[in-house]
């Protein structure tokens, strides 16, 4: 059926050719050779629970093209979006740390805060980590969620998170800085997945690839330091530890109400399981300076 959906798109010329792109955790993928090319095909409808609304995903990708730093949309429908393919690298965490990385990340993730905004069209969307924590404990606790338990601590956290973390800049975020999201094709690097794309404080996506790829914390203060292109303050350390921690407790959260909402076959409670792990240490980390 999925397939059938796809082969029957107006975009594709000559004969085509579909296989499954595994990795997502929202949409299924799926890569499509026609007689011009190879393309993705991403399918997904808005996702409200997540805060995950396609319009401003197509937007996103779009303003992230004109900028240099995504693939082309090729095709635009009811719950599909059509890419370029990029013959290319998929990031894992250990790329992420590895030598000289951070020197070429830093830059693609600037070029996303300044220069994407300045082609997006039509309306579009904030992400505030700190709304979605509290929307994610209703969501919790209306699906009668196990862990529910947990809210009452995890919000009281939240709360003095949202306390500590400010003052607040104002950039146009990826929001999403999982290694996966990155490709190197030798050249260069590119960031795709523009799901929660919207504007937000640079510390969350700063705060998200730390947390999400296991910097070491010298790796932290190179991050900043590359970013703000500054030295370390104490105030700036303990403002990015609680947005680090915050980008952590969403992650968590956002595991799980996928446990109760998903209809894709991932193991969400593993996933929670594991995110709740890192957040709880980098919160005590965070709590000890």
């Amino acid at each position: 059926m999925t397939e059938a959906i796809i082969r029957a798109l107006p975009c594709w010329q000559g004969k085509v050719e579909i296989a499954p792109l595994g990795g997502g955790l929202t949409n299924l993928n799926f890569v499509v050779q026609d007689g011009t090319g190879k393309y993705v095909a991403r399918l997904g409808q808005d996702i409200p629970e997540h805060h995950v609304m396609r319009f401003n995903e197509l937007a996103a990708s779009r303003a992230a093209h004109a900028a240099g730093l995504s693939p082309g949309v090729v095709y635009a429908g009811d719950g599909i979006t059509v890419i370029e393919f990029i013959e290319a690298t998929t990031f894992g965490e250990t790329d992420v740390r590895a030598p000289g990385a951070l020197e070429r990340i830093v830059p693609l993730i600037r070029s996303c805060h300044h220069e994407v905004p300045k082609h997006l069209r039509g309306p579009a969307l904030i992400f505030w980590v700190f709304h979605v924590i509290r929307d994610y404990a209703a969501t919790l606790r209306a699906g009668d969620s196990a862990h529910v338990g947990l809210l009452p601590d995890l919000l009281k956290i939240g709360e003095e998170l949202e306390q500590a973390a400010g003052p607040f800049d104002m950039v146009f975020g990826h929001n999403d800085l999982l290694a996966a999201n990155i490709l190197d094709d030798g050249t260069r690097l590119w960031l795709i997945d523009w799901d929660y794309a919207g504007f937000n404080t640079p510390l969350f996506d700063l705060g998200g690839l730390a947390s999400n790829n296991g910097l070491t914390q010298t790796q932290e203060t190179q991050l900043l330091e590359l970013y703000f292109e500054a030295p370390v303050t104490d105030d700036l350390l303990h403002r990015y530890g609680a947005m680090k921690c915050a980008s952590l407790l969403r992650e968590t959260m956002w595991s799980m109400v996928s446990e109760i909402t998903s209809p894709l076959d991932i193991d969400f409670a593993a996933y929670t399981a594991e995110n709740l792990m890192r957040f709880q240490a980098a919160y005590q980390t965070y709590k000890a300076q």
